[in-house]
């Protein structure tokens, strides 16, 4: 159970950096959303991993890419390119 709690406060720790470098200013949109996906994606997947007891750091780097990816999307479904 310890290790289930130091995880899920490791997971907040870095949820907490992703949202932060997300808030980079001097960027276009589509910069703002793929980055903003990014930090979502990472910051859901290190915390449903945390969760379940899986590997944070895989959570962290298949949910960004994730994140990064609808991010684009988004921006391009926004735009109608």
């Amino acid at each position: 159970m310890e290790n289930r709690i130091r995880n899920f406060a490791n997971a907040l720790a870095i949820a907490a950096v992703a949202f932060t470098l997300s808030g980079c200013s001097g960027m276009n949109t589509t910069q703002q959303r793929v980055l903003s996906g990014t930090g979502i994606g990472a910051a859901t997947g290190v915390v449903g991993t945390a969760l379940t007891g899986g590997c944070v750091s895989c959570g962290a780097a298949i949910g960004a890419g994730a994140g990064a990816v609808a991010g684009y999307v988004y921006d391009q479904s926004r735009h109608g390119n």
